[in-house]
């Protein structure tokens, strides 16, 4: 067995704003019952953690902390009754895992509303201080730590690190809003509000789901191409069009009614007024990509008269990470994954692709360790 180091290299933000700094953090020297050590392969950046970084999140932060939370690990350590994942599957030293936030398992949300994702006891990665232990709370990290509370999943053999990575967020969001929404009937028309990882990869979710037709409303253009791969029938560009104009273009691919469904997972919040137009009487409105603290003025009334049921999603539980992981090994040849990894980073470049990240130069970059 490798040797533990004592320390692990790890990417801190002390300030918001400020460039992350490499730091030495400590690691655990014992492994708690049902907990484990593991050595972080690949972390994927996402959004939020560009968010977090600029300090623009409406979720506490308790700085400082290790920013990364999409993080594909193997096994170094496995604590006492840690030999199994969320599903079942025998775990032992060397296995890849993806893993989750945690839930208590007996709180009201936990077991009577029956949604972990709003666990009142619920613990973050890289939302939680990295000078208390267990330090390693964070995935831009040579090394990580799976809180005994949290859920675990085996990588398939045919899944790359990268795209373990990018189930461990973006898809297991994508999976969640999914199930909460429901079945897509063979005759909806599917609008997505998005062109990034998460609109992308729930392009490909409509079309495997049966959806009649996927529209794509986003940007930039490179984004919208990478769209049609995954499945869109037609692409807006909101760069080039108005509000007015994208609601025409959608109503006249809809026999003039508006979308069945609408999904939100552009993070911007004028986004979610321009959803409720686009929607039918009627329809499904999704909304995923609001976690920023930005505000937007809309009519209530427009939800009653349209009779529109609004559904809001959040982050994703265990079920949601081992669907993401049976979703791409089950579709890897079938959708080009592969293209949403734009951009290979070393622990040292962080800072860098966090920067293009930020600026839309990237899909979805990885830090791999």
């Amino acid at each position: 067995m490798t040797a533990i180091p004592e320390y692990s290299r790890a990417a801190v933000l002390r300030k918001f704003k400020e460039p992350l700094k490499i730091e030495n953090v400590p690691i655990p020297k014992n492994v708690e019952t049902s907990a484990a050590l593991v050595k972080i392969e690949a972390c994927s950046i996402c959004g939020t953690d560009v968010h977090l970084w600029q300090g623009s999140l409406s979720l506490t932060v308790n700085l400082p902390v290790i920013i990364g939370h999409e993080m594909v690990g193997s096994i170094l350590k496995l604590g006492y009754g840690a030999d199994r994942d969320s599903v079942g599957n025998p775990l032992r030293v060397g296995d890849r895992v993806i893993y989750t936030h945690t839930a208590c398992g007996s709180c009201f949300f936990c077991t009577t509303a029956r949604k972990p994702t709003l666990c009142m006891n619920r613990r973050a990665y890289m939302y939680e201080n990295m000078e208390q232990e267990p330090y390693l709370l964070g995935g831009f990290s040579e090394y990580g730590y799976i809180l005994p509370q949290a859920g675990r999943l085996k990588v398939p053999d045919n899944v790359s690190n990268e795209l373990a990575s990018l189930s461990s967020c973006a898809l297991r969001s994508v999976m969640n809003a999914m199930s909460q929404l429901g079945e897509i009937d063979p005759t909806e028309t599917v609008v997505i509000q998005g062109a990034g990882p998460l609109g992308l990869l729930a392009t490909a979710n409509a079309k495997v789901r049966g959806a009649r037709k996927v529209i794509v409303i986003g940007a930039p253009q490179a984004r919208l191409d990478l769209a049609r791969e995954f499945g869109a029938d037609l692409c807006i560009s909101v760069e080039n069009t108005t509000a007015e104009e994208r609601l025409e273009l959608v109503k006249s691919h809809t026999s003039g009614r508006g979308a069945d469904i609408v999904l939100e997972f552009t993070g911007v919040p004028a986004a979610f007024v321009e959803g409720l137009h686009l929607a039918r009487r009627g329809a499904r409105y999704l909304i995923v990509g609001q976690l920023g603290e930005g505000k937007t003025e809309f009519q209530p009334s427009l939800i009653v008269k349209k009779n529109i049921t609004v559904i809001g999603s959040f982050s994703g539980d265990a079920r949601s990470y081992s669907l993401a992981l049976d979703f791409i090994s089950r579709h890897v040849v079938d959708f080009p994954f592969e293209k949403m990894i734009t951009g290979r980073y070393k622990l040292d470049e962080v800072n860098v692709a966090l920067e293009r990240m930020k600026n839309m130069q990237e899909i979805k970059p990885v830090i791999l360790v």
